[in-house]
Parts: structure tokens; C-alpha cells; sequence
């Protein structure tokens, strides 16, 4: 009976010790007690190429703790056993839950470190990355000369494989295309190679100008070790790496982690209820700006939503399952409608579909909130006062253009979050480089109004910022212009700003060192949707693929005419849908949500930054200690539990087959406590 008892003991514990390596969680053989403290934090081995960069990129956004040793340094520390691991309170402490290096031997086969580097992966169950290596059968796989292939890859499909989709990136069921963004340049060079015995293909490709495919990204587990071997180049723009990244992470951690990630898409539409100037194809420039010589506008015909272009928006919606932003000028609608007759179906309809957006204020008639300009020259300037100092737009007057605002809403019935504001071209804020400063009655102004988030231009200021006690919310233009109605129209503007003065553009492009000119000037007729379309479809795809939660920004000239907005859209959502599973949603946060996020974030890499965290697992038990009152962000696999003060709760929101969440310890706690699913 006692024999048959201690064989029963003993296949329990082989049994959840294979269930903690499956998580990444235990040592190999090791019994509950002798369970090895394993701190939530990577290991980067750096070489200065960008494989590595791009994903340490991603361990940043994400929230993922890390250190880097830097190749290229010779004051960097030797990886050795004591930089790797030690004890702490008699248990064996892990100092790092996974490991990215640039290759699989970075510091040469057999050497020391390369040697004391294997070891503590084996000892500890550690994961590795081989940020980018060629196929040969010391990563588990065969020479491309056997049934395989090297080359460039782009524009070819990859897909996720069978034993993918059930793990770590199972959050993709689609093709996945390798971008091919010009025909002369070679983007995405890879290995692509059969996989041989204790290697499991994750991403595979069908073989070029052979049978079969072969392996992209994959694991081989070897010698008590496991790599994720990945065999083509990238960096962390490409869309390719952005939507493999999170499977590469989550693998790299085995789905425990501090920091989250999400995709995220939101569009606001400014200038509603206001018309905006056209451009003008003649002149190059748009009739009523300062620097458009030969005419104030007058004549012009403004570009204008109509009550039809309403209806078509609120079914576009509908059928799209997105929400837009639609961010409003009541004045400027009031003087559009007391100059035609006080009549106005269009902002009848939108009224009449108010419940079906969300709203935004953008001021009551969009004035320069900064400085006063002085527009006597071209580019303008600030006015002075007598004394020599900059004139600046008053409090009141700022104050009263949102007050104003937010009374009109209140008074239709708009459903308005008063703590959100635009203000008109982000004025008020610093503009370079005649206004250097925010206008100094700015921050007063929105406290008066109780505006916590307001936004700015993610192409002047990437980073959100403090005015007062007001946080910004950046902003991604969209290269969808304000002043053009039709598609002809977009295709000459862009022509203008995009081609050599050569090809009758103005030549911005040859001195502007992050632009490139186009070739040739566009097809007036086709150039929009042959090329610009897809080339914004794609830059909006990759903001929302990269755990990037910055609204995008068009305006209601967009929603009108040929609506030029909604091919792009329909493209970003169609491609998006068409690669993510279902358990990975599109998120379309309004612009408060993605201010708290962007604070959250900035919270936490700052406590990391100051060493103000200490976060491990010892087996099933996740221990965070933070700041007091710091949002932490955590991301661990379904049936997680949080501990409260008594009991547990699920912990978390599902995302991409795990969960996650911000989150602090419960009441009378000093840690978060979280319970994994054994």
C-alpha cells in the first residue's frame, strides 16, 4: 500500500512539473518546495542590429521590463553565473523570465558565456529568442540547399501553421503578407528551411519554386533548451514583425508578463457642423490662407457635409461596426446656417443621429487660440505689444469659445464628455516656430472648463505633455487633406507636395530629408485610389498593429463630396479583419480612455525606469510590488485569479487568448497577488 502510495506521489509531481515548464514556470525535476524565484523581467543581448531593436521596441511598449547588454560595449558586464542568478531568502532566484539574443550563439559556441548563458536556461526552464539566424541543423533545421530556400520575401504570404495557432499566436488566422512597398528595394530577406526532429514550425511559407513549405518562425527544443528560431530580417516598422510580435513576446514570457497590448483604432472628424476652404488646382494653394497669394477666398466654393452625407454616415457605421469621433463646431455651423436662409438639413440629420457618435469639442468657431498673428507677412508672426512681448489670445476669450461650445451641445442634446477638447489646429499650444510656447492663458482657460484632455498633433509633439493641469492626447494626422472634396482634387495636392519642381511640384520633398518625391506625378484619375489609399490604409493599419492607442484626424470635408475617408477606412478594417481572430478585437477607445492609457503608461515607465518595481513568480504565484497607487499592467494566461484580502477574483479582461489588465493590489494589501492556473 505505502509503495503503491509513493508511486502515485511521484507521477503527481512529474506530472505538475511538466505543467509549470509548459508555463515556463519550474525546474526541471524540482518538487513545490524547492520551486525557484523567476523575476518578471527579459534579457536583451544587443549586437546593434534591428531584429533585436525591434523587439526590445516591443518589450518597451508593451510595459515589459527589461535589461540590455550591449554587445558593442566593452565596459558591458560578463554574463556569467552570478549576472544571471543567485538567492534570495534561501530560494534560487532566476533574475530573468526569458532571454532575446541576436543569434543562437552570440558570444561563439563553447565559450565561457555562451556556456554559463545555456546552463541557466536549462536550470531554470528559460526561454530563448534568436532574434534573426540562418537555417542550419544547429537551430533544428535544414540547409536551404535540402528541399528549402533563401531570398527576398517580400510580397510573398506567410501563414500561421497548426501548432501556432494553438499557442502563443493563436490570436492570427489569416495570411500574412510580407510588405512589398517598392519594387527596387529589397525589404525582407529570409531563410526559409524544413524543420527537422524537436522543431515546431509556428509561421511557414510555401517553399518558392519548390514543394512544400518551410518554416519562418519556430521552436526547437533541445538539450533541456527552447528557442524560438526566427529566420528572416526585419525592423520594428514593418507591418510583418508588428503583427508576429506579440506572438513572439507572449512566447518569450509564456504569456506572463508585466505590461499589456492592444490594437487600437479611433478617427476623429473635425471641423463637423463647419464648412473648410477648397484647395485650388490653379494656384497651388487654398484661397483664404495666408500664404495663397491672389485671393481671399471669396467666390470659392467651401467643401461642406450634406444632409445626405450625414445619413451615409451613420449607415456606414452601422454596416462597419465602428464608432467615429465627431468632433464639432456649433458657432461656425450657426453662422454657415444664419447665411443660407436659417436653414440647415445637415445639422438636422446629425442631430437626429446624435446618439450614434461620439462628440468632441473643437471650440465654438474655431479661432487661432496662441498668439495674435500678425498676418502683414508670409508665414505670419506673433504679434507684439508695446513692451515688446508676445500678444497672446486672452483667457476669457479661450474659455468662452469652449463654455460656448459646451452650452450649444447641451442645449440640442449632444451628448458631449466636457472633460475632452480640440481646440482648432491645436492652437493655444506651442506652434513652431513662430510660437514657441503655449500661450501662457491656455492652462487657466481649460482648467475654467474642467478639461482634462486635450488634443495636439502626434507630428509635432509624439509624447503627451502636462498644460496646467490638463494632460495632451496626440494625434495622428491622416494624409486625407482638410481642403479637398474630390479625389482629383487630393491627387493634385499631393502631386504638388510629393513631386520634384522638375515635375511642376513645389519641391518640398527635395530638401526635406524624411520625405522621398515621387517618381512621376499621379494620375489625376487614378492616383488616388491606385496610391494613395492603400499607402495610408497601410500607415494607419500599422499604427493600430503596434499597441499604439493615438487617435487618428480627418475632417468633415472628408465625409463629404466623393467621401474619401471611407475607402480608407474600409481598407484598414477589412485588412485588419481579415488577419486578426475574433479574440482579438479592434479597439476604438474615445479620447479620454486613450489620454488615461497614455498616463498609465508613462506612470509605469517611470517606476520601472527608478527601480520602484519588483515583480516575480515562484510556480503558480505572481508577486508585483509597485508605487503606491501606480496603475500596474499585467498580462497572464486564462483562469488567472487575483487574490483579494479574502478570496480570489478573475483577474482581467480577455485579449488575444489571454488576459489582462491595469490593476492594483487589493485594499489592506501592499502587493498584487495573482493565482495561475496550475
Amino acid at each position: 500500500m505505502a509503495q503503491s502510495a509513493r508511486r502515485w506521489r511521484n507521477a503527481a509531481a512529474v506530472m505538475a512539473a511538466a505543467g509549470l515548464l509548459s508555463l515556463g514556470l519550474g525546474t526541471p525535476g524540482a518538487s513545490a518546495a524547492e520551486e525557484p524565484r523567476i523575476d518578471l523581467k527579459v534579457l536583451v543581448v544587443d549586437n546593434g542590429d534591428s531584429p533585436v531593436e525591434a523587439i526590445t521596441e516591443e518589450l518597451r511598449t508593451t510595459g515589459i521590463p527589461y535589461t540590455t547588454v550591449d554587445l558593442n560595449d566593452s565596459g558591458r558586464p560578463t554574463i556569467d553565473e552570478a549576472f544571471l542568478s543567485d538567492t534570495v531568502d534561501g530560494t534560487p532566484r532566476a533574475r530573468y523570465q526569458g532571454v532575446v539574443l541576436p543569434n543562437e550563439a552570440p558570444f561563439g559556441t563553447g565559450s565561457a558565456e555562451q556556456t554559463a548563458l545555456e546552463t541557466y536556461e536549462r536550470t531554470f526552464g528559460i526561454p530563448q529568442v534568436d532574434a534573426y539566424t540562418w537555417a542550419h541543423p544547429g537551430v533544428g533545421l535544414d540547409y536551404t540547399d535540402a528541399g528549402g530556400w533563401a531570398g527576398t520575401l517580400d510580397g510573398r504570404e506567410a501563414a500561421v501553421t497548426t501548432a501556432g495557432g494553438a499557442g502563443h499566436f493563436g490570436y492570427l488566422d489569416g495570411p500574412l503578407a510580407f510588405e512589398d512597398n517598392s519594387p527596387s528595394v529589397q525589404e525582407s530577406y529570409g531563410y526559409v528551411a524544413r524543420p527537422r526532429a524537436g522543431f515546431t514550425s509556428y509561421v511557414d511559407i510555401a517553399v518558392p519554386g519548390g514543394t512544400g513549405r518551410g518554416s519562418l518562425v519556430g521552436e526547437y527544443a533541445h538539450d533541456g533548451r527552447r528557442e524560438l528560431v526566427v529566420t528572416f530580417a526585419y525592423n520594428h516598422y514593418q507591418q510583418q514583425f508588428r503583427v508576429l510580435a506579440r506572438g513572439i513576446v507572449e512566447w518569450l514570457t509564456q504569456g506572463v508578463h508585466l505590461g499589456r497590448s492592444r490594437n487600437y483604432f479611433s478617427v476623429h472628424v473635425d471641423d463637423v457642423f463647419a464648412p473648410d476652404s477648397r484647395w485650388d488646382t490653379e494656384r497651388n494653394c487654398t484661397p483664404g490662407d495666408f500664404d495663397c497669394v491672389g485671393g481671399d477666398g471669396e467666390g470659392t466654393t467651401p467643401i461642406r457635409m450634406t444632409a445626405a452625407d450625414a445619413v451615409h454616415a451613420a449607415q456606414w457605421q452601422r454596416d462597419s461596426g465602428f464608432t467615429l469621433d465627431m468632433v464639432y463646431n456649433a458657432g461656425a455651423g450657426e453662422e454657415w446656417k444664419s447665411e443660407n436662409g436659417n436653414v440647415d438639413a445637415l445639422t438636422d440629420q446629425l442631430l437626429a443621429d446624435k446618439g450614434e457618435y461620439r462628440w468632441v469639442n473643437h471650440t465654438y468657431t474655431h479661432p487661432f487660440l496662441g498668439c495674435v498673428q500678425d498676418t502683414s507677412t508670409v508665414p505670419w508672426s506673433c504679434a507684439k505689444n508695446a513692451d515688446g512681448s508676445t500678444r497672446y489670445v486672452s483667457r476669457a476669450d479661450i474659455s468662452a469659445e469652449i463654455r460656448d461650445n459646451n452650452l450649444w451641445a447641451a442645449s440640442h442634446g449632444l451628448p458631449v464628455d466636457s472633460s475632452e477638447l480640440v481646440t482648432g489646429e491645436h492652437s493655444g499650444l506651442k506652434t513652431l516656430p513662430q510660437q514657441p510656447d503655449d500661450n501662457p492663458n491656455l492652462a487657466g482657460a481649460l482648467a475654467d472648463n474642467g478639461v482634462d484632455w486635450t488634443a495636439s498633433d502626434n507630428s509635432r509633439e509624439p509624447q503627451q505633455r502636462s498644460v496646467g493641469s490638463t494632460l495632451t492626447v496626440p494625434r495622428h494626422p491622416m494624409n486625407v487633406y482638410y481642403n479637398v472634396g474630390t479625389s482629383e482634387e487630393m491627387t493634385d495636392e499631393y502631386n504638388w507636395i510629393y513631386t520634384s519642381k522638375a515635375d511642376g511640384g513645389s519641391g518640398v520633398c527635395e530638401n526635406n530629408p524624411t520625405s522621398t518625391c515621387l517618381d512621376d506625378p499621379l494620375d489625376p484619375a487614378t492616383g488616388f485610389e491606385s496610391y494613395i489609399l492603400p499607402q495610408e490604409a497601410r500607415t494607419a493599419l500599422g499604427h493600430a498593429v503596434g499597441n499604439d492607442p493615438r487617435p487618428h484626424y480627418v475632417h468633415q470635408s472628408n465625409l463629404a463630396e466623393d467621401r474619401l475617408l471611407y475607402p480608407v477606412l474600409d481598407k484598414v478594417l477589412a485588412d485588419y479583419r481579415a488577419l486578426y481572430a475574433d479574440n482579438a478585437p479592434l479597439e476604438n477607445p474615445r479620447q479620454s480612455a486613450i489620454g488615461t492609457e497614455l498616463k498609465r503608461r508613462a506612470a509605469w515607465q517611470e517606476a520601472v525606469a527608478d527601480g520602484d518595481v519588483t515583480a516575480y513568480r515562484v510556480g503558480t504565484t505572481v508577486t508585483v510590488t509597485a508605487p503606491s497607487g501606480t496603475q500596474i499592467p499585467v498580462t497572464a494566461p486564462e483562469g488567472t485569479l487575483k487574490q483579494l484580502l479574502l478570496g480570489t477574483t478573475a483577474f482581467g479582461t480577455p485579449y488575444a487568448g489571454e488576459r489582462s489588465a491595469w490593476t492594483t493590489p487589493d485594499a489592506l494589501q501592499t502587493a498584487l497577488t495573482l493565482r495561475l492556473p496550475a
